[in-house]
């Protein structure tokens, strides 16, 4: 199952990617994200899951197709509605599906 290792060495292996200096991780590409650690609330305060990838979709339909079809690996919270991104639990999908997730994601911040 996969990690924030695994998520920065994927991100870090595209083209014209940059890592934003953050508690967990961040990834940029044409100066916009395309995953990055979830910053969750714990008692009131701010805290860095790095355990959880915020992912860039592209549109709701998109989220919609992953958060209904797979919801054991995809959730949303209130705070990201009407943003085409999902939380993905990193502990429940394999390198290979991440990859996946993650180029998909940066083929769509690109621009191209």
């Amino acid at each position: 199952m996969a990690d924030e290792d695994d998520v920065r060495r994927i991100a870090l292996s595209l083209d014209d990617v940059e890592e934003i200096p953050s508690d967990g991780f961040d990834f940029r590409v044409a100066g916009k994200g395309f995953v990055w650690s979830y910053p969750d609330r714990e008692g009131g305060r701010r805290v860095i899951r790095t355990d959880v990838a915020v992912l860039y979709v592209g549109d709701e339909a998109e989220k919609q197709a992953l958060l209904l079809g797979e919801p054991d690996l995809f959730f949303t919270t209130a705070g990201y509605d009407g943003f085409p991104l999902v939380m993905l639990r990193l502990p429940k999908v394999g390198v290979r599906r991440l990859r996946v997730l993650i180029t998909d994601a940066w083929h769509m911040r690109q621009g191209r």
